[in-house]
């Protein structure tokens, strides 16, 4: 399966549509991981200026996938709320919003990029596109805590 008719650009948030999909990955991780151990970004979060949203669209204009890019000091960026719909998954979307993502970190002189995802049955399909994108696991990254809960990765860019 393809993910031909899909469009991904830089949008905000703030939509109906895409605070949609924030809903659908929340309700998604609900049920893999305690939720002191989640750590989502709101729509209203993921609009602060260090955030990138990317969302991917159908042909008929229908937000079907999300994933972001959140900038922190020394050259680090972080990979947050990625989710295709359950209905879009298998069409290589996520895989085109993470080069996105890696493509926007580098045009802002980002050198590391790391990500926390779960560490739990209901997870093997972010780790494959991580992984498949060169990503490898690694010790917790930026504050998150070491629960057991949580799977860490990242990834060396090229300048």
């Amino acid at each position: 399966m393809t993910d031909e008719g899909i469009a991904i650009a830089q949008e905000t948030p703030l939509q109906d549509d895409v605070r949609a999909l924030v809903s659908a990955l929340n309700a998604t991780m609900r049920p893999l991981t305690p939720p002191q151990f989640q750590f989502q970004l709101t729509a209203e979060q993921m609009a602060d200026p260090s955030v990138t949203v990317f969302v991917a669209r159908d042909a008929a204009g229908r937000a079907v996938a999300m994933g972001s890019l959140k900038t922190h000091d020394h050259g680090v960026g972080e990979v947050k709320r990625m989710f295709t719909r359950p209905e879009r998954r298998g069409t290589r979307i996520g895989s085109r919003l993470l080069a996105r993502i890696e493509t926007r970190a580098r045009e802002l002189g980002i050198t590391r990029l790391v990500l926390e995802t779960g560490e739990a049955v209901g997870f093997e399909a972010a780790w494959r596109i991580y992984e498949r994108h060169g990503f490898r696991q690694c010790t917790a990254v930026l504050d998150y805590p070491d629960s057991g809960f949580s799977r860490f990765y990242d990834k060396k860019l090229a300048p």
